[in-house]
C-alpha cells in the first residue's frame, strides 16, 4: 500500500508542477488573428501610403488633420463616413488582393493594402 500512495502523490505533484510551469509562459493572444495595421491621416496623406498585410487582419484609419476625411475602397468593398480630427475606421482584409482606396472629400488622397 505504501508503494500505491507514493506512485499517486508522485502523480499529484508531477501534475501540480506541470501546472505551475505553464503559468510561468502564459499563452499569447491568438496567433490566427494578427495585430491591426494602423494608416495615419494626417498633412492630407495617408501615412503610409501602402501596406502590406497578411488575409485577416484589420487596417484602421486614424484621421490626426483638422480637416475631416473619408477612406473609400475603389472596388467599393466599403466607405466610411466623414472622420473627424481623432476619429478612426477600420475594415478587416480577408481576401488577398490589392485594394486601392482614397478619400473621397480630396481624391487626391489615395494609399494601396496589399493583402497576401
Amino acid at each position: 500500500m505504501v508503494g500505491r500512495s507514493s506512485t499517486t502523490a508522485w502523480r499529484v505533484l508531477t501534475a501540480v508542477l506541470a501546472i505551475g510551469m505553464a503559468s510561468l509562459n502564459p499563452p499569447t493572444a491568438d496567433a490566427a488573428t494578427p495585430d491591426p495595421a494602423r494608416i495615419v491621416v494626417k498633412d492630407f496623406m495617408f501615412k503610409p501610403a501602402s501596406v502590406s498585410i497578411k488575409a485577416g487582419t484589420t487596417v484602421i484609419w486614424t484621421n490626426e488633420d483638422d480637416e475631416p476625411h473619408t477612406v473609400r475602397i475603389e472596388s467599393r468593398l466599403f466607405a466610411s463616413g466623414a472622420l473627424d480630427t481623432n476619429e478612426s475606421f477600420s475594415f478587416r482584409f480577408d481576401k488577398p488582393g490589392t485594394y486601392v482606396f482614397y478619400c473621397s472629400i480630396h481624391p487626391r488622397m489615395t494609399g494601396t493594402v496589399v493583402v497576401e
